[in-house]
């Protein structure tokens, strides 16, 4: 099941280096199964964030087909990659679009980022636009059984390595 990723503005007062407080609207992504899981996401992130009261302002899909994290990057970049593929009845060229969340420093460090992640994609592709997103914070799903599922990996090719030998 693909992960559908929602956009959440949270309006909440925030205090800055100087201390001086405003009220401060920011963008977060999160992944969810409905709107309902995804206020109660964000509220959950939100109240570990901030001491301060917050205030949900909207929340509405994203049209992210794919995220891809980086590390040492802390800005987050939206690639408009244009897949390209031949229609073979009409012989022209057809172009379908798809949008990514790539976290990088700078654009150019956008465009890597993005060529990297689609590096093992077999057809052609082109990358017509990498512009800022607005949002500062990437939240994923985790079940909790991530580690479980490592440790399982773990034991099962150390069985298979065994076996080979």
């Amino acid at each position: 099941m693909s992960a559908t990723w929602y956009e959440c503005k949270v309006k909440y007062r925030k205090t800055h280096e100087t201390g001086e407080q405003k009220v401060s609207t920011d963008t977060y992504l999160l992944d969810a199964v409905s709107f309902t899981e995804a206020e109660a996401r964000i509220t959950e992130e939100m109240t570990a964030y901030t001491s301060e009261d917050f205030k949900i302002m909207n929340i509405k899909v994203a049209n992210f087909s794919e995220v891809h994290p980086f590390e040492n990057s802390d800005r987050w970049f939206k690639s408009k990659v244009s897949l390209v593929a031949l229609d073979e009845e009409s012989g022209k060229e057809r172009k379908t679009n798809i949008y990514m969340l790539v976290q990088a420093n700078d654009v150019k460090e956008a465009f890597e980022n993005t060529t990297e992640a689609m590096q093992n994609t077999m057809g052609d592709y082109t990358i017509p636009s990498i512009t800022e997103s607005p949002i500062l914070d990437v939240f994923p799903y985790f079940s909790g059984e991530e580690d479980e599922l490592e440790k399982f990996e773990a034991i099962e090719s150390a069985v298979t390595t065994e076996q080979e030998n």
